[in-house]
């Protein structure tokens, strides 16, 4: 994984590193790592995770044929424009 700094601003590197490793389910896949998991505990959790992504699926497809109404899209914040680089 790769992130660029630009300005010396670490800040919002870290930031948009740690975004990126959320969103590969890195933090998830560290903490399930953490400690040992019974073969028990694994096929339930690994059969929750089926459901749920049936689940989305299926709900996916509801609002694609219009059975149930798409969530409302969030409103995005208005940024300032950035400053010209000379």
């Amino acid at each position: 994984m790769q992130v660029l700094v630009r300005d010396n601003n670490v800040e919002q590197a870290l930031r948009v590193l740690k975004k990126k490793m959320q969103r590969e389910g890195v933090f998830r896949e560290m903490k399930r790592r953490s400690a040992y998991e019974k073969p028990s505990e694994k096929r339930v959790r690994e059969k929750a995770d089926a459901i749920r992504r049936a689940r989305k699926l299926a709900r996916k497809q509801a609002q694609r044929e219009g059975l149930i109404a798409a969530p409302k899209p969030k409103p995005r914040p208005v940024r300032p424009p950035r400053p010209a680089v000379a």
